[in-house]
């Protein structure tokens, strides 16, 4: 994810940066706000290749993880769905960089709050049924636990009550009957989350995600199937780094560029 020349004059301060890399860019903010990274390319991951279908991305921030979809699943389309207008802008710049031409043809942007319900919900344009996959990366960190000024990055990373409720109900709502849902949180929040799937998801798998073989989660990725009736299952685990090392493992190597997805699949 090599920053590169900038190309959207009349955004606040930004980078534009490689992804995949160079198969797509991103344009994102510089030294405020949230920064993609790792947990977008592993949501991302969680779609399986051969997908081809109509995708949303709940909380896309400046696109990067429907974009990443994009990158590795050729036929797909993905709507980036957002609530804060800053980052709408940062996602507009970031499909209309010149870099990115390919894919522009295969993606929207809506800004609107995931949270709403029933008629204000399709009012605000995420209509019944109309996906086949959702992948979302809500903001997962406690209110208490990253205090910051920066309300940008406060609207991203800090986690209103009940938001896992709400943003998992919009789910099912808005994807179709045995589309397919993908979350990344922390650890901690798997109970919150399977809470939230009851009823509405099942078939659920689970993959940890490690820094190391002998450090704990720091991630969990959970996939799921819209009326699916199946037991959980945890499936072998990502390690991000190799032993003694600062190096990505292949695997998560792989993963990173858009060369492999997260469930084998």
């Amino acid at each position: 994810m090599n920053a590169v020349a900038n190309s959207s004059a009349f955004l606040p301060k930004h980078t534009v940066d490689a992804f995949h890399r160079g198969r797509f860019y991103l344009v994102q903010p510089a030294g405020r706000g949230h920064r993609a990274g790792m947990d977008a390319m592993m949501l991302a991951a969680a779609v399986p290749s051969n997908f081809s279908g109509r995708l949303v991305d709940f909380g896309a921030g400046a696109g990067a993880a429907g974009l990443a979809v994009l990158s590795r699943c050729g036929t797909a389309s993905v709507m980036l769905v957002e609530k804060s207008a800053e980052m709408v802008a940062f996602a507009e710049a970031t499909l209309s960089h010149p870099a990115n031409a390919h894919l522009q043809g295969r993606a929207t942007i809506l800004c609107a709050d995931v949270t709403l319900g029933g008629r204000a919900r399709v009012a605000a344009g995420l209509a019944d049924n109309a996906f086949d996959f959702a992948i979302m990366n809500p903001p997962f960190n406690p209110g208490a636990d990253r205090a910051t000024p920066d309300n940008l990055k406060r609207q991203a990373h800090v986690m209103p009550d009940g938001l896992f409720e709400r943003w998992v109900r919009s789910a099912a709502a808005v994807v179709r009957p045995r589309g397919g849902l993908a979350v990344i949180a922390r650890p901690e929040q798997i109970g919150a989350l399977l809470d939230a799937f009851h009823g509405r998801f099942g078939n659920a798998e689970l993959l940890a995600v490690h820094p190391r073989a002998d450090r704990a989660a720091i991630r969990v990725v959970l996939r799921a199937v819209r009326g699916g009736r199946g037991k959980l299952s945890i499936r072998p685990p990502l390690m991000l780094h190799e032993a003694g090392s600062d190096r990505f493992s292949p695997q998560a190597d792989a993963i990173n560029n858009g060369l492999a997805s997260l469930f084998g699949d």
